[in-house]
């Protein structure tokens, strides 16, 4: 084989400078392509993992909330089954999941869009009330309620569509009570939309013609 021969077959069996660089952008975009594919699964992902995670928590509050509600009763003490009751704080004695013969003092508030619980386990003989012993948990993060209340009352009465109760209420006059969790809907970053958890139940001690 000619030297001539056997160079041309070389060149025509190689990549010229431009087929090299055309080779490289178009892997380079397919490496971006896929990459900005991946991030954007996994962003997605992890804002739907937080926002299921947030509506569950959202929905174990109200669930523990309405179990001790429904169990409300008078304090060891003998204080009155519903203590407080404002837009942004209920306050009431429980039975105790562990020991039927211990009320405890249970106390929801929200702060900053922060919904706290505080729990005040009775002491002493005869058993009362320090609220230096209350121990307080966060229950939920993030709230978006704002000036919405996340209390309402209502008496006995409440049919389902009646009115909540007016501020300031008057205890005795308490037999329903709802618990109203707004939250942001974060499924978009450009979605704001608010959307409510809630539940309401009747506090079996003091309800009449009330249901469960």
């Amino acid at each position: 084989m000619s030297k001539e021969k056997y160079s041309s077959q070389l060149k025509q069996k190689g990549f010229t400078l431009i087929e090299l660089m055309m080779s490289i952008f178009i892997f380079s975009m397919l490496c971006i392509g896929l990459f900005t594919l991946y991030n954007s699964f996994f962003t997605n992902y992890k804002t739907t993992s937080k926002s299921l995670d947030k509506d569950d928590q959202a929905r174990k509050v109200t669930f523990t909330f309405i179990t001790e509600l429904r169990n409300a009763t008078w304090g060891n003490d003998g204080s009155y089954p519903v203590n407080q009751a404002t837009n942004t704080q209920f306050i009431f004695y429980s039975t105790s999941s562990t020991n039927s013969a211990i009320i405890n003092r249970v106390r929801y508030y929200i702060s900053n869009n922060v919904l706290y619980k505080g729990v005040i386990t009775p002491t002493g003989s005869p058993l009362s009330y320090n609220p230096s012993n209350e121990v307080i948990t966060t229950v939920e993060n993030a709230l978006s309620n704002n000036n919405d209340p996340v209390f309402l009352y209502y008496d006995d009465n409440y049919s389902g569509t009646t009115a909540a109760l007016s501020q300031p209420v008057n205890l005795t006059t308490v037999k329903f009570v709802k618990i109203n969790l707004e939250l942001t809907n974060t499924g978009g970053v450009t979605n704001t939309q608010k959307y409510t958890i809630d539940a309401g139940a009747a506090i079996r001690n003091l309800k009449t013609n009330l249901g469960n």
